[in-house]
C-alpha cells in the first residue's frame, strides 16, 4: 500500500511540475503525464492553449502527443493536476486508457463521472499542491479561466 501511494505521488509530480512550468509561462496551470503499465513515463505535458494560441493543447493532450505512437494503450495511467474536460475525457475513452489519476476535481468536474460510468478506473487524490495552484491561477486569471472552461 505505501509503495503504491508512493507511485501515485511520483507521477503527480510530473504533472505539478508541468502546471507550474506552465503557470510561469503564463499559461492555464494543469499538467499532464502518461505513464506505461511498469511505471515509464511516456509524455508529459501541459496545457499550453494560452502560450500557443491553441484552444486544442490541454495538459492530457500535450502529454498524449508528447508519447508518441503506441501500438496499445492498455495498461497505461493519464495522470493530471485537474480533471479532464469533455475533449480530454473523450481522447482516454477513444485510446482505451484504464486509468486516470485526478490531481483535484474541486475547481473542475470535468468528465470523471463519464469516464467512471465506462468502467475507466479514477482516483482523485484531492491534492494541496493542485488545489492551490488552481485558486491562485483563478483569482489572478478569471477571464482566461472562464475561457478554458467556457463559462462566461
Amino acid at each position: 500500500m505505501a509503495e503504491e501511494a508512493a507511485a501515485v505521488q511520483r507521477m503527480l509530480a510530473v504533472a505539478i511540475e508541468e502546471a507550474r512550468i506552465g503557470l510561469a509561462e503564463g499559461g492555464v496551470p494543469v499538467g499532464g503525464a502518461l505513464f506505461a503499465a511498469d511505471g515509464r513515463l511516456l509524455g508529459r505535458g501541459r496545457n499550453r492553449r494560452v502560450q500557443e494560441d491553441d484552444p486544442s493543447i490541454h495538459g492530457e493532450t500535450d502529454a498524449f502527443r508528447k508519447a508518441g505512437r503506441q501500438q496499445s494503450y492498455r495498461g497505461t495511467t493519464m495522470v493530471t493536476t485537474l480533471a479532464p474536460c469533455w475533449y480530454c475525457s473523450g481522447l482516454i475513452r477513444q485510446f482505451r486508457i484504464p486509468r486516470v489519476l485526478v490531481g483535484e476535481n474541486r475547481h473542475f468536474g470535468g468528465g470523471v463521472d463519464w469516464l467512471t460510468a465506462a468502467g475507466v478506473e479514477v482516483t482523485v487524490v484531492d491534492s494541496a499542491e493542485c488545489v492551490e495552484l488552481m485558486d491562485r491561477f483563478i483569482a489572478e486569471h478569471p477571464e482566461i479561466w472562464n475561457e478554458d472552461i467556457g463559462e462566461d
